[in-house]
């Protein structure tokens, strides 16, 4: 799966909503769509369970405060909204990190990159909203990795998206044979 292939099976109840233009709302909706896959690869190891949860929810809250603030009818509660939002993408991250040794470190550099792209959508999103300062100065945000200097640019990050797989012994889904 990638973000393109991805984009086709998000209901027209969604897409046509003036809120899809949002950019940040967009990544953060398929963001949660990766996390989805990633807590059920963790959920199968008995010490990543409460992780798992608290990952999922950070993720789905970056989305669902995305929403709420986008519908509010003043600059300065849509920024609070977005700020929640900020909250949970850079929560998201610490989550993903913490989660490396089941994940492995192409999915968590991939989903660090992905929550970094929103953190600085967001980050703009509040300026814009608030016409001031967050307390930081223009943040230089880079994804840095062992193969790059540079921030992973988007595009590759919506293209070559890792996935785990997962065996049906290893999904608490999957009913078992008697």
């Amino acid at each position: 799966m990638n973000y393109e292939g991805w984009l086709k099976t998000v209901p027209v109840e969604i897409t046509g909503d003036t809120l899809w233009k949002v950019e940040a709302y967009r990544l953060a909706l398929f963001l949660t769509e990766l996390g989805w896959h990633d807590v059920t690869k963790l959920t199968q190891d008995k010490r990543m369970v409460a992780l798992s949860d608290q990952l999922y929810r950070a993720v789905g809250s970056i989305a669902a405060n995305l929403a709420e603030g986008y519908s509010r009818g003043s600059g300065k509660d849509r920024a609070r909204f977005y700020e929640y939002a900020l909250g949970s993408a850079r929560e998201s991250r610490t989550w993903f990190y913490a989660a490396r040794h089941v994940l492995g470190e192409n999915v968590v550099e991939h989903r660090l990159g992905m929550a970094t792209q929103i953190t600085r959508l967001l980050l703009t999103s509040i300026l814009d909203q608030r016409v001031v300062s967050l307390h930081e100065d223009s943040p230089p945000y880079h994804c840095v990795t062992t193969s790059q200097t540079n921030p992973a640019p988007l595009a590759g990050l919506l293209s070559v998206v890792p996935l785990l797989e997962i065996t049906p012994h290893e999904s608490r889904l999957m009913p078992h044979a008697p």
